[in-house]
């Protein structure tokens, strides 16, 4: 179990794509609750693999929202759990050529993790 009740909130939500983009304005609006909540860290040990899978794609976007904003990056964020063995691509469309250009252009928070959004997607933030 996550256990912070706004990312759990998240993790329940039927499509990961919607999940994604409500974090994405949550982030984008500087959302009091949502900040705050991130300061207090996930017990990793007590997440199963589906949990894991989804801290890790939306730490990469958490922690490169922070960042570019000058925000300090909680800990928890970065525990190298929150890390893919094998790249993890978002776009379900996307050839070998965009998985080379994303790898060498992407920004660290998310070649740290092994997880590849295109940036230029992530443009609300």
């Amino acid at each position: 179990m996550i256990g912070n009740k706004n990312l759990q909130s998240l993790f329940e939500y039927p499509d990961e794509d919607t999940s994604f983009n409500q974090i994405l304005e949550l982030l984008k609006s500087k959302n009091a609750e949502f900040m705050e909540s991130l300061g207090v860290p996930v017990d990793l040990e007590q997440c199963n693999d589906e949990e894991l899978e989804y801290l890790t794609k939306i730490s990469a976007l958490i922690d490169y929202y922070l960042q570019i904003n000058n925000i300090e990056v909680p800990n928890w964020l970065r525990h190298e759990k929150l890390e893919f063995n094998k790249p993890y691509y978002h776009s379900k469309r996307i050839t070998d050529f965009e998985k080379v250009r994303l790898q060498y252009t992407s920004p660290a928070p998310f070649r740290n993790r092994n997880v590849y959004f295109d940036v230029k997607g992530l443009e609300r933030v």
